[in-house]
Parts: structure tokens; sequence; C-alpha cells
């Protein structure tokens, strides 16, 4: 199992015994053929061409020189100082990235700066639920997506998790402040780190034995269709899951929301193609790419247990609360995915948030048209997201930066 943790494995009840060999074949893993017209993106048009196959070729080639060059110390420094969307880049960059990343922080021609708006304000009164489905429940979705948590576990950020999620964080975090993509937000900077630090991984991850015995024949990791996945785990099923738990969203905060992942993913590098135009289209391109590809890994159940103990270790330091994180998890995700995830059954638990949550939530919307409700949920959110990152980074701090090793061992 190349040191992951046997007694993890042993909690999913023999699950991972009986599927693990034939995890490849089965088609829990299988993928749709891809029949998801262009006619339904953002751009309206397309090639069609089956984004299994499509990475994002001029930031690859560019990231590897940097890699084989020996520059990426020197870039990572000076991306630090990089901090704000109108910040200018620093200057003594390389020529080649310098030049890239200036058209690659621009944000495109549809780009709606009055739905970005309504997008931040749909976050502030929504906040608590939003945090908690992008990062409690896109982080369960996220390793029981086999090639996410492969590409995870076996990159350089699968050797430190806190760290490897705090850098997550930041980018999530990002899309969900108020000042997103204002001129003093920083969404526009993450995000653009962060397709850097994807190309480094598509460079460097098929050079590592263990990814490759375990890729089920992918020889280069993070494809367009790999990041469509990822980025249905986070505003398609948040959005999915508000839904079902009846939460008020006028149709204006609901397009606002799409809008801002929208812009995101462009950012990020996913093609305008692939980027759904309504939530409609999203939930018909997400039952395609997403639904079919979930499942279980050895890798998803070590890092779930990881993620869920820092979840515990948050709420509760020594971690006496972590049959309630455990049932959070179940109840978020559903039993199928937490029994691939390897996430224990707690019955008391489990009972008590589906009876309390939903009067939560009820409870909570009735106050959400008072006054002083938004501005005071938003600062306890807030105040929550910065005791999350300094928790995870231990008061030191991080920053999204460009591996240039995999994850040793």
């Amino acid at each position: 199992m190349d040191g992951l943790s046997r007694r993890r494995v042993l909690l999913t009840g023999g699950t991972l015994g009986a599927f693990g060999a034939l995890s490849m074949a089965s088609p829990a893993h299988a993928r749709s053929l891809w029949t998801w017209a262009p006619s339904g993106s953002v751009a309206g048009k397309g090639a069609g061409l089956d984004p299994d196959w499509v990475w994002d070729e001029e930031v690859d080639r560019l990231v590897a020189a940097v890699i084989d060059r020996g520059d990426v110390p020197r870039v990572n420094e000076l991306l630090r100082q990089w901090t704000r969307n109108d910040q200018p880049l620093p200057t003594a960059l390389p020529a080649d990235l310098r030049e890239y990343m200036e058209r690659a922080r621009q944000l495109p021609a549809w780009a709606d700066r009055a739905k970005l708006e309504v997008a931040a304000e749909f976050n502030k009164s929504r906040g608590l639920y939003l945090n908690l489905l992008n990062g409690v429940g896109g982080g369960m979705l996220s390793t029981a997506i086999p090639r996410e948590a492969r590409s995870v576990y076996y990159s350089k950020g699968g050797a430190d998790m806190e760290d490897r999620v705090a850098k997550t964080s930041m980018l999530g975090f990002a899309v969900g402040d108020l000042n997103a993509f204002r001129p003093d937000g920083d969404v526009i900077v993450q995000a653009v780190k962060t397709r850097l630090v994807h190309a480094a991984v598509r460079h460097l991850l098929p050079q590592s034995p263990a990814w490759a015995r375990t890729s089920g024949g992918q020889t280069v990791p993070i494809s367009q269709a790999d990041m469509l996945v990822t980025w249905h785990s986070l505003p398609t099923y948040a959005m999915r899951k508000m839904l079902e738990w009846k939460v008020p969203i006028t149709s204006t905060e609901a397009e606002g929301y799409l809008h801002v992942w929208q812009v995101t993913a462009h950012m990020l590098g996913i093609r305008d193609e692939y980027i759904p135009a309504t939530w409609d289209e999203a939930d018909a391109q997400s039952k395609q790419v997403l639904d079919p590809v979930l499942g279980p890994t050895p890798e998803g159940v070590e890092l779930t247990d990881i993620l869920l103990g820092q979840l515990a270790e948050q709420t509760s330091p020594g971690g006496i609360d972590r049959p309630l994180v455990n049932a959070l998890g179940r109840y978020l995700v559903g039993d199928q995915v937490a029994d691939w995830d390897g996430i224990p059954e707690e019955p008391f638990w489990e009972k008590a948030i589906a009876t309390a949550w939903p009067k939560l939530v009820a409870f909570r919307e009735k106050l959400i048209p008072l006054p002083l409700v938004p501005p005071l949920a938003w600062t306890i959110d807030e105040a929550a997201r910065k005791y999350i990152l300094f928790y995870l980074t231990k008061g030191q701090g991080t920053e999204i930066s460009i591996p240039e090793t995999n994850r040793p061992g």
C-alpha cells in the first residue's frame, strides 16, 4: 500500500479489499462517452473535443521549461510579492513567464461585473452554507474522485496535507470573498498561481512510479475533464445541496453565484467551450463527468482520514468531536460516497444532524432579511476562515507555490 494507513483501510469494512483490485474496470470508475454539446457553454460553440484529451498546452510547456532550467525557487520568491488583483507582476520574473501571466490574469470579455457583485452579496449572506459545502463537502467528494485523490496524494502536496488544504482553502476563500474580483481582491492572483501549479504537476507526476502504477492508464494528470470534475464538486454540488436544504435563492442570486465560478473556471485554464452557461447545463455536464467516476481508492481513504482529523482538531483540540465530524461528513456527501471514503457510521450523531440541520437552516433563513444579520454573519464566517488558515499553517502562513518535486518516498 505504499505506506498508506492500514488502519483506515480496515475501517471501510472490507469494501476496498473487495473493490480495489477491480477498481479500474469497475463501472463506478468508467467514463461516459463525451456527448455534452459546446452550444451549452459560455462560448456557445466549440470543437466538441473530449476534454479528457485536452490539457493546458501553453502553460504546460512554459512551466516545464521553468522547472527544467532550475528557475522555480526564484520564481516562487518573486510570486510571494504578488498578492492583489490590481498589482503589477514582479518585473524580475522570467520574461516568458511574465508575458504569459499578463495575458492569463485578464478577465474574459464575457465577465459581468454586476453579476460578480451579486455573487459577493450572496456569499455575504450564505457564507455558512458555502464554506461548509465547498470546504467539508467538496473535500469529501474530492477524495472519492480516484484521479484527484491520487494526484493529490502522490504530488508534493500530499506529504503535508495541512499545508495542502491551506493552499486549496486560499483559492476557495478568495472566490467567496466580498472583494473577489475587485482591484483589492486576490482571486485572480490565486487562480493564476494555481494554474501554474497544475502545469507543474502535469510535468512532474508522470515521473512518479507510484502514481503511474495507480493512474489507470492516464499518462498526464489534470486534463480539462479532471478540472471539470473538480469544478462540479464545488459550485454544482453546493447549489444542489442548498436547494435540497430549501435555502431560498432568487434567480438573480443563482445566476450571480454561477457566474463567479464561471469566471474562476476560465481563470484556472478551463476552456470556455467546456464551461456551462446555465445551471441546467451544469447539472447535465456534472451527471456525465462527475457522477460516473466517483469511487474508492486507498489514497482517498487516507486523505479523508487526514482531512476529517484536521476538522476535528479545529473544532475541538484533542479531536474529541471526531464522531460528530464523521457524521457531518456522511450527512454532506451521503452514505455511498462516505462509505467509499471510509468514513465510519455514527448512528447517534447522524440522526441528530439530520434532524437539527434543516431546522437550523429554516431558522437562519428567517433571520437573513433583518438589517444587521448579513454583516454579522459575514464577520463570523470571515473570522472562521482566518482561524482555519491560521490553524492549518500553525500561524506561519502559506503561499500557493510551484512545486519542483513529487511526494518523497
